[in-house]
């Protein structure tokens, strides 16, 4: 978007750019999410920003009237396959606070000097400053939703210190963080008390949400690892657990479209504070809760093929990843063979996972360590023999670190790691930077299920096989047609 489209933008309070671009006003010296409900500045007043970190660079304080931290993330982390994108993934996932500047550097292939000029000039700011702002917006969500101790928020938000997390919340809010909570308090927005080990927050998103992301986790759902359910009054919830960095937590995540405002309610227990942030993130990842649906849905409506599904079902969201090494073992498990077999081989796989620290009802295990996999892998898989050895032999690379993979990758990267390795085709490398990755335009067109959908809808003489017109978005018409295969009457 040029300047003039932002500034229409923001003239009309639109709400669906918010977390995209960040105004900030030199005449009043505060930065603002689109939809500010005040007064539309002068345009030579205004800068327009990538980030709420570059603001934060120029010396822009937050508004206290919009929040313009309690916003859906920016859908750009996942379209940009560049470095910065790639960057930013990882920051949200906290790897600077675990490993610091040179660890992010070196996961992307590129000195701590480097990385820093190149985020500065695309995002304008450095990863200091764009990890700083990440926390301040952790924190944010944290004051107003539960009422943990201020230490607690702080530790949890990834500050090393309460003195640098009083100092970051008064530079980019200009409130102390107690006159922060109250902002949540007069909203309505806090909950209960909550104990450092447990705690629950809504998850903002951008409108409309299709709740059938919940159908999709649940026919996959391994027992004991997760749990899903579905009640008469439409109300959804998927929990489970995984691992993080520090700790093993669990989770469940709750959609009631009676609620108003239909919020997801997110209801963590037994993490570490420390690994708050990552967990956050991942469950972000997992429910594509960064996405622009409008966009997307506007761009798979001009296809024939999608205009009705588009109209009956808005807002489809593509499920991402908790853990990279689970979803790529789950994918080479599932090739070829049907969902609910799928899922009896991983229930069998499951049995070595280890006992979860705090279980949760239902949710006893985690989902077994490549290790483990590598161990007990051959006792427990069935079928071709040339799978198993396929499965095991990528546990085996992920075990030593001969194999690694995760957020920071790209789809080319993803390539290059895994089509080397025994029973990996293109259709693992695309279904896994879908999930992994987010990348949001993959089409898999051998898919079987891709296949089936294709035969329910409109057909599409004079149009591309691989819906070439609605790129950079074909995952999401990869979600339709596994939708209409299952489900042909949902169109």
């Amino acid at each position: 978007m040029d300047f003039w489209q932002r500034y229409r933008a923001i003239d009309a309070r639109d709400t669906r750019f918010d977390g995209q671009f960040f105004t900030a006003v030199s005449s009043t010296g505060i930065y603002c999410r689109p939809s500010c409900p005040a007064r539309t500045p002068k345009a030579e007043n205004v800068t327009f920003y990538e980030t709420s970190a570059a603001a934060h660079e120029a010396g822009y304080r937050a508004c206290k009237r919009c929040l313009p931290e309690a916003v859906p993330g920016t859908p750009a982390w996942n379209i940009r396959s560049d470095v910065a994108g790639r960057a930013m993934r990882l920051i949200n996932d906290g790897v600077i606070t675990r490993e610091g500047v040179d660890g992010l550097a070196h996961r992307l292939g590129y000195s701590a000097r480097q990385l820093n000029r190149i985020l500065s000039h695309e995002l304008g700011a450095g990863p200091l400053s764009l990890a700083r702002a990440s926390r301040a917006q952790t924190a944010r969500t944290l004051l107003v939703s539960t009422d943990m101790l201020l230490a607690d928020v702080a530790f949890a938000s990834g500050f090393n210190s309460v003195r640098q997390f009083n100092d970051t919340i008064g530079e980019v809010f200009a409130m102390t963080p107690t006159a922060l909570r109250a902002t949540g308090a007069k909203s309505g927005v806090r909950r209960g008390a909550a104990a450092p080990t447990a705690l629950t927050l809504n998850l903002p998103y951008r409108e409309p949400f299709d709740p059938g992301i919940f159908d999709f986790l649940a026919v996959r759902a391994i027992p004991g690892i997760e749990v899903a359910r579905s009640e008469a009054d439409g109300t959804r919830s998927y929990g489970r657990t995984l691992r993080l960095p520090r700790s093993t937590a669990s989770f469940f995540v709750v959609y009631n479209p009676s609620t108003p405002g239909k919020p997801l309610q997110l209801t963590a227990t037994a993490v570490d504070l420390h690994d708050l942030p990552a967990l956050l993130s991942r469950v972000r990842r997992l429910f594509d809760l960064d996405a622009d649906p409008q966009a997307i849905d506007e761009a798979l409506g001009m296809d024939p093929r999608l205009t009705g599904r588009i109209k009956t079902i808005p807002g489809i969201r593509v499920p991402g990843a908790v853990d990279p090494q689970e979803l790529l073992i789950r994918a080479m498990i599932g090739q070829q063979i049907t969902v609910a077999a799928a899922r009896t081989a991983l229930t069998q796989l499951s049995v070595v996972g280890s006992l979860a620290g705090a279980p949760s009802p239902g949710l006893e295990r985690l989902f077994p360590t490549a290790a483990e996999i590598a161990e007990h892998g051959r006792e427990l898989l069935r079928g071709p023999r040339r799978r198993i050895e396929s499965v095991i032999a990528a546990a085996e690379a992920m075990a030593t670190g001969a194999l690694e993979l995760g957020y920071g990758d790209d789809v080319a990267a993803l390539e290059r790691k895994l089509l080397p390795l025994p029973g990996v085709g293109p259709w693992t490398v695309g279904y896994v930077a879908m999930r992994v990755l987010g990348a949001p335009d993959v089409f898999l067109a051998n898919d079987a299920a891709v296949r089936n959908g294709l035969r329910v809808l409109p057909p599409g003489a004079d149009l591309s096989p691989d819906f070439g017109e609605v790129s950079p978005w074909r995952s999401y018409a990869t979600m339709h047609l596994w939708r209409a295969a299952a489900k042909p009457k949902d169109s």
